[in-house]
Formats: C-alpha cells, sequence, structure tokens
C-alpha cells in the first residue's frame, strides 16, 4: 500500500543538538547527534515502512534558523523525489514571510508552509500569523501547525486546538493541518475539525498504539477524510509509527484514506 508521511523532518545538526529537545531526548533516551544526518538514512527509514512519500519541513522560529527552506529544497533534490518540500518563514518579519513563502511555492516547489506557535510564542490567532494565512491562501497552499502540549521546553498554551476556529473562520479558503493530534485537547481538534471543512488532523508524534479512543472512533466515522497519517520522523520512525494499526481494525477504504489519499488530496499529491 502507498503511504504518504504528513509529518517529518530530514534534520540538520543545528535542529538536532538544539537544547529545546532536551526534554524529548529525557524520555526517548536519544543521544544529540553529532553528525549529519545523510538523506539516504531518511528514505531507507522510509522503505523500511513501505512510505513512498514523506513532508519534510523547515524549521524557522524568530531569530532562529533551524532548517532552513533551502537546506529543505536541497534534501528534497536530493531524494529522486521521495522527500517533498514544506516551507516555514519568521513570523516577526510579516512582509519578508510573505516573500519567502511566494519563493517556496513559486521557486522551491514546495506544497504547504508550516509554522509552530511555541516557537514563535504566540497563538495562532495572533496578528503576525495573518500575513501567513493570507500569502497561504493566495498561493493555495496548506497551512501547517502543531497542536496539543509541546514536548519541547517551551509553553503549551499556544497550541490549544480551539484556536484554530477563530484562523478557519477569518480564513474559510484556507486549508488548516493540525499536528501532533491536539492531545490533550484531542476531543477539541475533533470538534474544529468537524465544524471545518478545512481543517485536518494528522496523528504525528504518535505511535498508532497510542492513538487516543476518541480519535480512533473518529477516524473509523465522521472523520475518515479528516485524520492523515504522520511520523514526526526522526523522533518517530515510520515503522513503529505504523506498529499497532491492524489493531485498529480499519476498514481497506479508511486505511488507504488515512495513510494515503487524504493527504494526496490536501496536498495536491500524485502516486
Amino acid at each position: 500500500m502507498t503511504i504518504i508521511d504528513a509529518w517529518a523532518q530530514h534534520p540538520t545538526l543545528r535542529h538536532s543538538q538544539d537544547p529545546i529537545f532536551d526534554s524529548l531526548r529525557r524520555w526517548t533516551k536519544g543521544a544529540i547527534p553529532t553528525e549529519e544526518l545523510p538523506v539516504a538514512t531518511t528514505i531507507a527509514a522510509m522503505d523500511q515502512a513501505g512510505v513512498a512519500t514523506s513532508l519534510i519541513s523547515a524549521w524557522q522560529a524568530p531569530g532562529k534558523d533551524m532548517i532552513s527552506n533551502d537546506e529543505v529544497a536541497a534534501f528534497c533534490a536530493e531524494s529522486g523525489g521521495r522527500l517533498v518540500g514544506v516551507g516555514s518563514v519568521d513570523i516577526s518579519t510579516p512582509m519578508q514571510a510573505v516573500r519567502e513563502i511566494r519563493r517556496c511555492v513559486e521557486q522551491l516547489g514546495f506544497k504547504a508552509i508550516r509554522v509552530l506557535p511555541w516557537l514563535a510564542e504566540r497563538p495562532p490567532t495572533d496578528r503576525l500569523f495573518y500575513p501567513v494565512y493570507t500569502a497561504c491562501c493566495e498561493m493555495g497552499v496548506p497551512f501547517c501547525t502543531q497542536i496539543g502540549h509541546t514536548g519541547p521546553l517551551a509553553p503549551s498554551e499556544v497550541g490549544r486546538p480551539i484556536y484554530l476556529d477563530q484562523v478557519a473562520l477569518d480564513f474559510p479558503d484556507l486549508t488548516i493541518v493540525g499536528g501532533h493530534i491536539g492531545y490533550p485537547w484531542t476531543e477539541e481538534a475533533i470538534a474544529v475539525a468537524t465544524k471545518h471543512e478545512n481543517i485536518y488532523i494528522d496523528t504525528s508524534a504518535y505511535t498508532a498504539k497510542r492513538y487516543p479512543p476518541e480519535l480512533v472512533r473518529y477516524l473509523k466515522s465522521n472523520g475518515r477524510k479528516k485524520v492523515l497519517f504522520g511520523t514526526n520522523y526522526p523522533m518517530i520512525t515510520p515503522a513503529k509509527a505504523l506498529d499497532g494499526l491492524d489493531a485498529l481494525a480499519l476498514d481497506d477504504e479508511t486505511r488507504d484514506l488515512f495513510l494515503f489519499e487524504n493527504a494526496a488530496r490536501v496536498f495536491k499529491l500524485t502516486a
């Protein structure tokens, strides 16, 4: 079966070594990398789990360039089409952010833009996000963001899924993908995804064994076309993220929607 990973990174050392991730390393027991990760390693991890395509993102924050858009473009070029770029911008410089979004889409061929509220230390309803939403609507690409508590050492409140309700009301043409399932506010995430046609949830940062029961019920019912598979690689490899999927007892159509069709439609990808 063809699989698309809706949320991954091919990290730089700047990203991997950032102390903001120390809290994650405590419970994953992961060592701090000392060498750059080869693109071939990421492709091999995808192959192990049957993942055809991974959307890999840049990481931009005010005053911090953890993975640049140009680095993502280079990783994608090296991957032979297996990696698809997702751009990021520093929202503290609105006009520069708008120009960079246009460059990401028009010149680099990226399929989405991702900004993390906890990196910006602002909720998605903050006025600095609104030029980004406008640019995404104009360029016809989804806006991706993190919902739920923050694993890294940063405040979690800005990840409340309910903030996206107001964003979707203000930008009804904007496609929004909330990653990390919204835990511990998963029901809040399901509520806004149910209410708004263009809000989606991806399961990145969670293995199939750890999906909350309410998300599984949603995935099997009226959320069949609203939930996308994601890993948050390299934090979780695709094989580990998929472990336990069979136990969810998804029918064939729902499984295909979850693993491939929903992401292909949202990000306008082909097999």
